[in-house]
């Protein structure tokens, strides 16, 4: 097996990873807007202090994942990117 067959096969596990990553990822998201809406809509009913501030934490949570799957989704793109390009060189 030559360098570039090498690489495109640690790319290809990476991204297996990165996928696997994702899907989890995405999972985890859906639970946290799930629990932002239930935190937003019991603020909004029981105008409470510590009903106002668990919605302001649980809409952080939602954000944090977005941003890391955001993340995940550019290194995925990159590393296929790369992958593309490799195939080319060899093919």
């Amino acid at each position: 097996m030559g360098r570039l067959e090498r690489r495109l096969l640690v790319i290809t596990e990476h991204l297996e990873d990165l996928r696997e990553e994702e899907r989890l990822l995405q999972e985890e998201l859906s639970f946290h807007r799930s629990l932002a809406d239930d935190a937003a809509r019991d603020a909004a009913v029981f105008d409470d202090p510590i009903e106002r501030e668990n919605a302001a934490m649980t809409s952080g949570d939602v954000r944090r994942s977005e941003r890391r799957l955001q993340k995940l989704s550019d290194r995925r793109q990159k590393l296929e990117t790369n992958r593309a390009r490799l195939l080319d060189k060899l093919g």
